[in-house]
């Protein structure tokens, strides 16, 4: 199956509005309409089949005009993506079974939001809504904010991206971390 980007895929990935890993993001730009899925995951970045279904999943990416093929295989993928992500990773070197052993655990967060004192956004939509004003400060300093950038991107869960908030602050000013601030703890 071949895939290419879509109009959304090249906007978040300019603008980093939806968090992907780094491995992500390598595929998404080895995703050229040239390569197959099987030549993507074999290139050794490390990236599972259940990442890339979760960009197609997004609409980051879509089955290239020409693969029909493509859209038999997608439909069954969603309703055994936990047995397939399963069976997929042994196949590939056990250095990408952790990743995707990794992947879960952010999500098992989510259904404990009580254990969040405030409103009613869990810490895992928290984090989906503070990471991109994370990213977007750090980035906005260049060159003095580009470890600082590195280690905002290099985030998991919420709770990473709280204790790097004081750095963000110190570097940025309180004004302009006033809405990192709000997107984690309103």
């Amino acid at each position: 199956m071949i895939l290419v980007k879509t109009e959304a895929g090249q906007q978040v990935f300019k603008d980093r509005s939806v968090p992907l890993s780094p491995r992500q993001r390598t595929a998404f730009i080895l995703f050229d309409g040239k390569r197959s899925v099987d030549e993507v995951l074999a290139a050794g970045n490390g990236i599972a089949r259940e990442e890339i279904d979760q960009m197609v999943d997004l609409g980051l990416l879509q089955p290239a005009a020409g693969s029909k093929a493509a859209a038999a295989p997608k439909a069954p993928e969603p309703a055994t993506a936990g047995k397939t992500a399963a069976t997929a990773a042994p196949q590939p070197s056990g250095g990408s079974r952790p990743p995707e052993s990794a992947k879960p655990k952010p999500a098992e967060p989510a259904p404990a939001p009580a254990a969040a004192p405030a409103a009613g956004r869990s810490r895992q939509q928290r984090y989906k809504d503070a990471y991109p004003i994370a990213t977007q400060l750090t980035g906005a300093l260049g060159l003095m904010g580009f470890r600082l950038n590195l280690q905002v991107e290099g985030t998991t869960s919420y709770e990473d991206l709280v204790a790097l908030a004081p750095k963000i602050r110190a570097a940025v000013g309180a004004e302009k971390a006033a809405a990192l601030d709000k997107a984690l703890n309103d």
